[in-house]
């Protein structure tokens, strides 16, 4: 069960990355309070999503932007562009 709902995370990944591009999506950090899948469970669980990404062909360099880079450089550009990776 628990592989299948993270299995349909990567789904909904897939199709955001679909409408928006690969410079439009990332992983939020937003793990307090929101439903999360039991086999992610917080923070640490992203790596389950890695692997599963890593599975289906995504490179390192996509696997980063969804994990971080994305983040970097919104927060960059929202604080001045201090840092853009």
């Amino acid at each position: 069960m628990q592989t299948r709902l993270l299995n349909l995370v990567i789904d909904h990944l897939e199709h955001i990355l679909e409408q928006v591009g690969e410079d439009g999506v990332g992983f939020g950090s937003d793990l307090d309070g929101a439903k999360i899948p039991r086999g992610i469970g917080n923070a640490a669980g992203l790596q389950r999503l890695v692997e599963i990404m890593r599975t289906r062909g995504f490179g390192k360099p996509l696997i980063e932007k969804v994990c971080f880079k994305n983040w970097l450089r919104m927060l960059g550009q929202t604080w001045g562009g201090a840092h853009t990776p």
